[in-house]
């Protein structure tokens, strides 16, 4: 398999062909479930059209795939040590498929709001389980080659939400049913995720340990004050994204009176700023640390999310949901790469944070669609600056701590700040 993702400038020692193949399927997975989670996004406003829904009915359907996602992580940890990241992937993609598939037959076909969210919960409860599952591998990749690389992963994942949203406003723009997009995405993604988790590292001893010491460690990690800490942090920037991702395309047919292709569209440009960011971002990282390039992120989505609120006119507001997209890229990876900073508990860890986070996807659509009722959904969109401003105060957990005593050779330096 051929190189796919490049390490950052400077002279690096040659990674083993096992570590830069499993580096380049780690990016085909990660870019095919955005490519997945996209596709559905861009075509809300068509399924809120054919169903017939309220911003808060719709918020409520929303609320099935975070239901699915949030129920799927207290056991992802558990379950990705057990069989492994690999296998854990390839079961977790063939709900993502069915579900997509579900939903999309369901609102296209039949009008049924029940499949509808049945659907979006089996997408929801893979999706969660593959989300731990290539974090964790992304994070064993990451310490194997000796260099920041878990948000080049994440920038792959945005390169397909760049593709889901794009191949959604064609859609939308050429008539092309939900009930037809969605299915055959669906089998796309499935055989693309197979291939990709064919080539992750063979799974280490750590899967084949007994299963009360794996609910050990996993109930270790929810009294550790770093891990709540950077769950925390993770909950406001999933929000910070998943806001985007629900309600974005929806905002701005209502808010600026944009047609359903340009909605979609406008979700893509926020895709293109996550992307640049998250590719840009690993330099950033080696060169200044997490905490103050953090501390720069967090603060340009803040300001975006504002912008795109209040600017009151559409291009000024796409400015916005570029600076948003950009500011928003980088919590969500270096919240997991700091999770699993000692690999033996990364997937307790990052299991614990992806509980966490994934919360602010339960909480967020119907919060934000009960606000997009009485104030409008644009307007209800202006919370995300709130919260980003104190948010800021947790930045500096993410510090990365020293290597322990006889830690994996290979493990990028620690730096403070």
């Amino acid at each position: 398999m051929s190189s796919t993702i490049d390490a950052p400038a400077g002279k690096r020692p040659p990674a083993p062909r096992a570590v830069l193949t499993a580096r380049n399927g780690v990016a085909v997975v990660f870019a095919l479930n955005g490519l997945a989670v996209a596709s559905w996004f861009s075509r809300v406003p068509a399924a809120r059209e054919a169903l017939d829904l309220t911003p808060s009915r719709l918020g409520l359907l929303l609320l099935c795939a975070s239901a699915g996602s949030l129920l799927a992580m207290p056991t992802a940890g558990l379950v990705t040590q057990r069989l492994g990241p690999a296998r854990t992937v390839a079961v977790s993609v063939v709900l993502v498929s069915l579900g997509l598939t579900v939903a999309g037959l369901s609102a296209s076909l039949v009008g049924a709001v029940v499949g509808v969210g049945l659907g979006l919960a089996a997408f929801g409860f893979g999706s969660g389980m593959c989300d731990v599952a290539m974090n964790v591998e992304g994070a064993a990749v990451e310490k194997r080659l000796g260099y920041t690389i878990l948000p080049r992963f994440h920038a792959a994942w945005s390169l397909g939400s760049v593709a889901g949203a794009g191949l959604g406003a064609g859609a939308a723009h050429f008539g092309v049913p939900v009930g037809v997009h969605l299915p055959v995405l669906s089998v796309l993604i499935l055989a693309g995720t197979m291939v990709g988790a064919r080539a992750f590292l063979a799974a280490t001893a750590e899967a084949a340990g007994e299963p009360a010491a794996r609910r050990h460690a996993l109930l270790a990690a929810w009294r550790e004050p770093r891990t709540l800490l950077i769950g925390l942090l993770v909950l406001v920037m999933a929000f910070t994204e998943g806001s985007a991702n629900d309600w974005l395309a929806v905002a701005f047919v209502d808010g600026y009176g944009v047609d359903e292709a340009v909605g979609a569209a406008v979700f893509g440009v926020f895709v293109v700023g996550m992307t640049i960011g998250r590719t840009v971002g690993t330099v950033a990282i080696d060169r200044w640390g997490r905490v103050p390039v953090l501390y720069a992120t967090i603060a340009t989505a803040s300001a975006g999310a504002a912008l795109a609120v209040l600017a009151g006119s559409g291009p000024l507001a796409v400015a916005g949901v570029a600076l948003w997209g950009l500011g928003a890229s980088l919590g969500f990876p270096v919240g997991m790469s700091a999770a699993a900073d000692d690999e033996d508990r990364a997937a307790a860890r990052v299991s614990v944070v992806a509980v966490i986070g994934y919360t602010a996807f339960l909480a967020g659509p119907p919060l934000l669609g009960f606000l997009g009722d009485h104030f409008g959904v644009l307007s209800a969109l202006g919370v995300v600056p709130l919260l980003l401003l104190p948010t800021l105060a947790l930045v500096p957990v993410l510090r990365e701590r020293p290597a322990a005593p006889g830690a994996q050779a290979g493990t990028p330096a620690a730096k403070v700040g």
